[in-house]
């Protein structure tokens, strides 16, 4: 069902008629067609559209050179202590760190994590929360479960059965783990840091009948500058941050609220 929605979100639209359908589109979703880069006659789809870029400085990601800023637009659904290995997807439901991220979880011991949802209207492509270099990149297979509010309050594990593609990167506060979970509807997300992972040049990597290499090593790491673009979910979904220890929430982070990338979560 979701690559039947990929597949229409992908149907090419005639000139003529993207004002009308794009608008519509963005009206029913809350999406702000103001702070979208392009005119909406230069998206040919909706589902260029839904991963458009934004306009040049509404974004601050260089102000904070010690701080690790939000990756998304979106809202924080949770976060806290990573405790024995395990993090919280929602009140009294946990899940494991390695579960999630795919390798062992010993250099987050005594970490924290924070988890944001991105809503349909939400800006969906993702930035590096800090400079960084990806070490590693893996993709796990995996469910297509929504990841709204009530499926994280009633799924075990969501987060952890989910499809989803995960990036290491390398910070001058420690190794910090991105894992962007896939959802129901399309559940498409590409490698912007490595763009030839999907076999063409900016193909998606998860939520395919065929699936490309699981694992990529990086030798030299890839350079990424502050809010460089790292990844892009193509609809859909939630993004976990795995952080090291030394670096705590800020005091005034809340669940349940609505951030924009480049905003401080941790220093």
């Amino acid at each position: 069902m979701s690559r039947v929605t990929g597949a229409l979100a992908d149907i090419k639209l005639p000139r003529p008629m993207r004002p009308l359908v794009l608008r519509t589109f963005a009206r029913i979703a809350g999406i702000r067609v103001d702070e979208a880069e392009f005119d909406v006659r230069a998206y040919p789809s909706v589902n260029a559209f839904f991963v458009r870029r934004l306009r040049a400085g509404l974004r601050d990601f260089g102000s904070h050179p010690r701080a690790v800023v939000s990756p998304v637009d979106g809202i924080v659904g949770a976060f806290g202590a990573i405790e024995d290995d395990t993090a919280l997807q929602a009140k009294g439901l946990p899940y494991k760190v390695n579960e999630l991220l795919g390798e062992a979880a010993t250099p987050w011991r005594d970490g924290h994590f924070i988890t944001i949802y991105l809503a349909p209207r939400h800006y969906h492509r993702i930035h590096t929360p800090m400079p960084a270099r990806v070490v590693r990149a893996r993709h796990v297979p995996g469910r297509l479960f929504p990841v709204n509010t009530p499926a994280v309050a009633h799924v075990p594990r969501l987060f952890a059965i989910n499809e989803r593609l995960i990036a290491i990167l390398d910070t001058a506060a420690g190794p910090l783990g991105l894992a962007a979970v896939g959802a129901f509807n399309v559940g498409r997300i590409s490698a912007a840091f490595d763009r030839a992972w999907g076999g063409r040049d900016g193909d998606a990597i998860t939520n395919r009948g065929q699936h490309p290499p699981p694992e990529r090593v990086y030798d030299p790491p890839i350079e990424l500058g502050a809010g460089a673009e790292l990844m892009a979910f193509h609809l859909g979904s939630t993004v976990v941050l795995v952080l090291p220890a030394g670096l705590t929430p800020v005091p005034d982070l809340a669940t349940g609220m609505e951030i924009q990338a480049g905003r401080v979560l941790a220093r």
